[in-house]
């Protein structure tokens, strides 16, 4: 696929959802936040969702687990332009009883309803590596019961990508902070930088791959 063809499916895409009706979500929502980003970028970031600074912006990752976020990838020396980022969930999940909208992890039927949107936004990218930011993501795109404290860092088969792995949420690692150490960011800094290089090494195969077939082809191999 081409990357201007990416582009406009890209676009179609995030056009579609942004007047999605498939859940109640779309009824306190300011923005659907689809995603940011480098679409050619060989990793893709998913998260669990928005929260308020998301949905007011209608940009994923910009509160304050979002800064810790971006801090990770350009301790990595990556930034934004190098990655793309998204969420399983488009719209923002809160508790509005008590007037005061509180977050609150999707449910199951919002989950579902949204993958709609992810699955193709992810067809369209083609990411050799997916990184799920937290447990959420990871049950949704790797396993149900998916256990982040044990797995995070492990490969795994993938759908949509080459392989795919988790690694801890900034708002947990954030949480953690304020008790012990780092909170668990180095492991965060250190599950980018194995994302990365696998992105990497996965495109640079892919793209000598037509070579070995030709030279192959040829009689000889690289």
């Amino acid at each position: 696929m081409s990357a201007p063809s990416l582009e406009v499916d890209l676009a179609d895409l995030r056009t579609a959802a942004s007047t999605c009706t498939s859940c109640g979500l779309c009824e306190r929502r300011t923005h659907v936040v689809f995603g940011e980003g480098n679409p050619a970028s060989p990793l893709v970031l998913v998260g669990e969702g928005p929260g308020d600074e998301e949905d007011k912006t209608g940009r994923p990752f910009v509160g304050r687990a979002g800064k810790l976020l971006d801090q990770a990838l350009l301790d990595n020396g990556l930034t934004r332009e190098h990655v793309y980022i998204c969420n399983t969930v488009k719209c923002r999940a809160a508790d509005w009883s008590t007037g005061k909208p509180v977050n609150r992890a999707p449910t199951d039927s919002e989950t579902l309803a949204c993958r709609q949107w992810l699955i193709p936004q992810l067809a369209a990218i083609s990411p050799e590596v997916i990184l799920c930011i937290g447990a959420p993501s990871a049950k949704n795109l790797i396993k149900k019961d998916f256990k982040i404290t044990v797995e995070r860092g492990r490969y795994f088969a993938s759908d949509y990508s080459k392989t795919i792995l988790a690694t801890l949420h900034p708002a947990y690692i954030l949480r953690q902070m304020n008790i012990s150490g780092d909170g668990g960011y180095s492991l965060l800094v250190g599950d980018i930088a194995k994302a990365w290089e696998a992105a990497q090494r996965l495109r640079e195969k892919r793209a000598m791959a037509p070579l070995m077939v030709a030279e192959t082809q040829l009689g000889f191999e690289l």
